[in-house]
This record gives C-alpha cells, structure tokens and sequence, in this order.
C-alpha cells in the first residue's frame, strides 16, 4: 500500500481532530494536517530522487574504480573519499524517507502526535516545524544527552 495516500481517508476531519495535542494548545484542524501531509508528501519525493541520483553516482564512481589498474594513489584516495561521501548521503536519504513514510503512515491510522519514548503528546507546534518529529522535545533532549 502506498504510505503517502493519506488523503483517501474517508474522514481527515475526524483524524485531525483527534490527534493528541499538549496542555494549551488548540486541536488540530483538518486543513493543518494536510498541510503538514503534503510537506510529508513532497518530502518522500524529494528523498526518493536523492537516493536515486546517490545511486547513480555511487554507480560510475565503482564503474571508474574497476578500469583504474596503475591509477595514482591520490586519485584512488579521492575516488574512495567520493564513494564514501555517495554512500553516506544515500543512506541518509534512505532514512529520512523511512521518517517521512513512518509519520504519514502513523497519521493514517491516527497515532500520529504520540512520543514513541514517554507516550505524552509531541506537541502540535513541534510538528507543525517538525513533522517527522517522534519525540517529545523533553524525550528527544534526553536521548541526545545519551
């Protein structure tokens, strides 16, 4: 199933407003949430052509490393330095559309907004700046303390 379908929900209304929002702030409305899903959606997007064009690039970088028999040693060093680099941004990419595809799946069953550490709400505002957000910030300040 396509985790960015959320708009084929039959009630977005019902979902925004039971999202779980912190002490003093207002329920969510239905326009936010589709706000908030279309940056989710446009993210998935984004992601998925990085990790296609980081796989590209990995790809000549281990084609030109095969046919360098006799190469200078710099070369090699930054061919490698290169296909580290491609390695490190693909598998970032990787993760952040594994973030993005998780929240929008947690909005379509309706457990979005739910710290996945303390069980609190994570706050409207904080997801409003960061939707992949898991955490509450108390949460998440704890775990980058560790």
């Amino acid at each position: 199933m396509d985790s960015t379908r959320v708009d084929a929900t039959p009630d977005r209304a019902l979902i925004a407003a039971n999202l779980p929002v912190r002490e003093g702030e207002e329920p969510w409305t239905e326009e936010e949430l589709m706000e908030v899903v279309a940056d989710l959606k446009a993210e998935v997007i984004k992601h998925r052509e990085s990790i296609e064009q980081s796989e590209a690039e990995l790809r000549g970088l281990l084609h030109e490393g095969s046919d360098g028999a006799g190469r200078d040693p710099a070369d090699v060093g930054s061919a490698n330095f290169e296909r580290d680099q491609e390695m490190s941004l693909a598998a970032n990419a990787r993760e952040m559309l594994e973030q993005t595809e998780l929240a929008l799946r947690m909005i379509r069953i309706g457990s979005y907004g739910r710290c996945e550490n303390c069980g609190e709400p994570i706050g409207k505002g904080r997801l409003l700046v960061y939707p992949r957000a898991t955490m509450c910030l108390a949460c998440k300040q704890r775990a980058e303390r560790r």
